[in-house]
């Protein structure tokens, strides 16, 4: 799936779109890729001598990696928002050039509230586990 596919399926937009691409997609699962660029906006202040990708901003990947995936099952019925992270765990720090493969599974489904988990690799390591759920926020 191409960046313009991923833009014509969820409302986030750079510098805040942080997927490059999906490599998979099934019905309840999928995988998506991003390198994180040696220029990236936060790298300026998180930080200068010892530049980190912020944990905040993996979880983010994990939800939008979720939000692309929700994208088919609510056919634009609104905003796909956080409602709760849970279980999140930094396994290792993820630098300047690194590429992150996000895998989000749709574990449950109650009305509009999606139940899902998410593991974030870096070189087929382990980074980061988060169990997170997400509403839909009608639009105005």
């Amino acid at each position: 799936m191409s960046l313009q596919q991923i833009l014509a399926a969820i409302p986030h937009r750079p510098p805040m779109l942080l997927l490059d691409e999906v490599l998979e997609w099934e019905e309840e699962r999928i995988v998506c890729r991003r390198r994180f660029q040696p220029d990236e906006w936060f790298f300026q202040g998180h930080y200068p001598e010892f530049p980190l990708v912020p944990g905040v901003l993996l979880c983010e990947a994990a939800m939008q990696a979720g939000a692309v995936l929700l994208s088919k099952h609510t056919k634009g019925d609104g905003v796909p928002v956080a409602g709760r992270l849970n279980d999140v765990k930094f396994k290792r720090m993820i630098r300047p050039g690194d590429t992150i493969v996000i895998e989000t599974t749709l574990d449950e489904r109650m009305g509009d509230a999606f139940f899902l988990s998410s593991k974030v690799t870096c070189d087929g390591k382990l980074a980061v586990t988060l169990i997170f759920a997400v509403t839909l926020a009608k639009r105005e």
